[in-house]
């Protein structure tokens, strides 16, 4: 049997679980159509992917593949951003045909090619003349990463395209890391996780049980201290205790969500539900005390790494874009496992408020980080300078660390497969936009600005002539909504009928501002408010206020209400001053008050610095 015809018939899809509660939808099942996420869409394959391209082969990473050791360029882990750009390209190219792009995809794939080792190691980092050697330093080399990331973008090619030379690449590497860190082999695990989701998909593609049981193995060892001890501790890495026993996410937050993510596809593959229970059990409670109202993780910079619980401050939010993206990919794992809403609901949040955050209008600038408070102005490094990962207070061309520019690249293009999934009763529309869906002999086309407004027209386009169900998510926010004009409550709203050509069921939620008070125990932003319209969260920008006001002086005055205005939202605040003293302690002082009912027009956060540079908070200090 060729790989060819082992290859999951659900093409298109990044996830493709043998079982589950839900089943996804690949990208030749769901195609997004004009609105937000298809202008996002369309600006990655029209200027991201070349702009990326463009910095792989100038920062000289792409030339690794084909340049002498002493020569190589940048960090350790370069060699993950072009197979990350490899997936992007991987999805676009399945769902457009581009044949220059498909030509740039090939030569990229045989420079990968001509540097595989004939043991199926590649690695442009370790093992070469004047290198260190191979699995030497499992704590920061990234080998076992990089293995994901090609292994990755291998999955993406095969479920859109069938098997070619980067999806033998990738099973050569697969099968060798599977040899040295199998039963008998090296008994450790890669500092970051990546690999462990990555071969459960490689063995839902191709069947080998080997990679599946690879990665069960890597999930067994993690947490079993077999890896050295840093000065952040062995949590950072999650080595400090097994999978099984933790009970909220910890560390590292990107390394955090891909090992959870590839805990749930190890559980769901062997059956294992205590696995999959403690998962469920950690993201629960890393959502209840430990994610921004952005859905954004990680507040700590130092190691990049989630804070104990209620420690979100807005202006130390480090967020980072990579860890929104683990996080998408994780709770989408568990939507597919369970069913809940709650995981779409969070997928939303995410998607819109750091996902949507990071590129600029035109795609070619990224932010890496995504602080909630911006206090002063920032500085918009030159289109040809790359960058340290967290100096750039704008979005900047290129990092040093451009791991966040390649996840958003592959993010966008497999976006439209986290639209929909289907199961024996039905379809599921888990997140609102414009788009074509079609499963089966059920076609829907999906009609709405969202979150312009909160109208979702449903339409079917074809259908059995015996019933079947229609589930569209109600978000958590949306405490006003219908369905055909009778209220439903947040969660999920189920439409089981005979369905026929023309019918539509329309969806209404009632998007409009609100304001939103954190927990009291998020002490950075006790007695401020958060203003959200629908699922986007909104923000203050120095640009929206008079001369000479800083966004620090904002008193949101919560009595006057909010105005829904076309391009924000409008909000009455107080400007307050502050006398400077020799010692800012001291008896309890009134801030002074220079001006009252001073309006101001928030923006969406996800837009926040696309008119050059400002300072900006989310949070506001209640009058």
């Amino acid at each position: 049997m060729t790989i060819n015809e082992v290859i999951d018939q659900r093409l298109g899809a990044p996830v493709a679980p043998s079982h589950g509660t839900l089943r996804p939808l690949g990208l030749h099942e769901v195609t997004l159509r004009p609105g937000f996420w298809h202008r996002r869409q369309e600006v990655n394959r029209d200027n991201s992917l070349a702009h990326i391209e463009r910095w792989l082969t100038r920062a000289g990473w792409l030339g690794n593949f084909s340049s002498a050791p002493s020569e190589r360029q940048g960090r350790e882990f370069s060699d993950s951003e072009i197979y990350k750009y490899l997936e992007a390209v991987a999805w676009q190219l399945g769902h457009t045909p581009d044949p220059d792009l498909e030509a740039r995809y090939h030569a990229i794939v045989a420079q990968v090619a001509a540097a595989q080792q004939p043991d199926g190691y590649v690695n442009t980092n370790f093992g070469r003349p004047g290198q260190e050697p191979r699995y030497s330093d499992l704590e920061w080399g990234h080998e076992l990463y990089c293995y994901g990331h090609l292994i990755q973008a291998a999955v993406a090619r095969a479920r859109t395209h069938g098997a070619d030379q980067l999806v033998e690449v990738a099973i050569r590497a697969a099968d060798h890391l599977c040899a040295v860190f199998g039963p008998d082999g090296i008994p450790s695990v890669c500092g970051h996780a990546e690999i462990e989701p990555a071969l459960v998909e490689l063995y839902r593609v191709t069947g080998n049980r080997t990679y599946l049981d690879q990665a069960a193995l890597f999930i067994s060892r993690r947490g079993n201290q077999v890896l050295s001890d840093i000065e952040f501790g062995r949590a950072y890495f999650q080595d400090d205790i097994p999978v099984e026993s933790a009970s909220i996410l910890r560390g590292h937050a990107v390394r955090a969500v891909y090992l959870a993510a590839g805990a749930v596809d190890v559980a769901v593959e062997t059956g294992d539900d205590t696995l999959l229970d403690a998962v469920v059990r950690q993201w629960r409670a890393t959502v209840a005390r430990r994610t921004y109202i952005t859905g954004g993780i990680g507040s700590r910079h130092q190691d990049e790494a989630f804070g104990e619980d209620f420690v979100l401050p807005p202006d130390r939010a480090y967020s980072e874009t990579c860890a929104g993206v683990g996080s998408v990919m994780l709770a989408w794992r568990l939507l597919l496992a369970d069913g809940d809403p709650a995981y779409a609901d969070l997928i939303e949040r995410t998607l819109f408020n750091v996902v949507a955050t990071s590129p600029s209008d035109d795609g070619t600038r990224f932010f890496y980080t995504n602080t909630l408070h911006q206090r002063v102005l920032g500085t918009e490094p030159p289109a040809d300078q790359l960058v340290p990962r967290a100096a750039s207070t704008l979005r900047a061309p290129w990092f040093s660390v451009s791991c966040c520019p390649t996840n958003v690249a592959r993010t966008f293009a497999g976006l439209a497969a986290y639209i929909a999934t289907s199961d024996d009763s039905g379809v599921q529309i888990h997140q609102y936009a414009a788009a074509s869906v079609k499963v089966g002999d059920v076609a829907l086309e999906i009609e709405t600005d969202y979150p312009v407004s909160g109208r979702v027209v449903v339409r079917i386009v074809e259908s059995p002539s015996s019933p079947w169900t229609l589930t569209l998510r109600v978000p958590h926010w949306a405490t006003e909504a219908t369905v055909d004009g009778s209220p439903v409550s947040p969660g999920a709203a189920r439409i089981r009928r005979r369905f026929a050509p023309g019918d539509t069921v329309v969806l209404d939620l009632a998007v409009r501002p609100r304001l939103t008070a954190p927990d009291a125990r998020i002490d950075a932003v006790r007695g401020c408010a958060v203003i959200e319209r629908g699922p986007v969260v909104y923000c203050a920008e120095s640009v929206d206020l008079p001369p000479g006001v800083t966004v620090d002086a904002l008193r949101l005055d919560a009595t006057a209400g909010l105005t829904d205005l076309s391009d924000g939202v409008g909000v009455s605040c107080h400007i307050t001053a502050s006398a400077d003293s020799p010692w800012p302690y001291g008896a309890a002082r009134s801030e002074a008050v220079v001006a009252d009912g001073v309006p101001v027009t928030l923006r969406p956060y996800h837009d926040w610095a696309s008119r050059g540079p400002s300072t900006m908070r989310v949070w506001l200090p209640l009058a």
